[in-house]
């Protein structure tokens, strides 16, 4: 599972800069971005007291914004990218990268907040208490998932 979810990781980490890096950098990419993806499981989960019981966060948002950045980086004519060679030219994309990620989490946060609030008050986002004792399976459907 450990593979699949690095494998995922670096995927996601170089689809920000498909086409627009070097095959090499895109391995570096995929490569940093699985482990920052790692440490987003593992560490930034348990840091943050995230409930994600699938590594989602960790895998997508993690990866994500790594290979997001390294883009910037690796966009550079200097290191085989297409963009405008020179350290002036790859600090800049590598901002213009950055403010595209805060954009992103900034739309994500404000949009999952609308959502969860609109949740909320038209059905709830929690289940009774007494509901979760009894189980979630018992208590909205009527029967149990595995048999006592």
């Amino acid at each position: 599972m450990g593979a699949a979810s690095g494998a995922i990781a670096g995927l996601v980490g170089i689809t920000p800069a498909a086409g627009l890096v070097a095959p090499g950098a895109s391995l570096v990419i995929g490569v940093l971005a699985s482990w920052a993806a790692l440490w987003g499981v593992s560490g930034l989960k348990r840091l943050l007291g995230i409930d994600d019981a699938f590594d989602v966060f960790g895998i997508h948002a993690v990866g994500g914004i790594v290979g997001a950045i390294l883009t910037g980086i690796f966009y550079s004519a200097d290191l085989g990218g297409p963009g405008p060679a020179g350290l002036g030219a790859l600090l800049r994309q590598v901002w213009l990268q950055a403010e595209a990620v805060l954009a992103s989490l900034a739309w994500a946060a404000f949009s999952a907040a609308v959502c969860a609030f609109l949740v909320d008050r038209l059905i709830g986002l929690r289940a009774a208490p007494d509901e979760e004792r009894q189980g979630l399976d018992a208590a909205e459907h009527g029967e149990t998932a595995y048999p006592d």
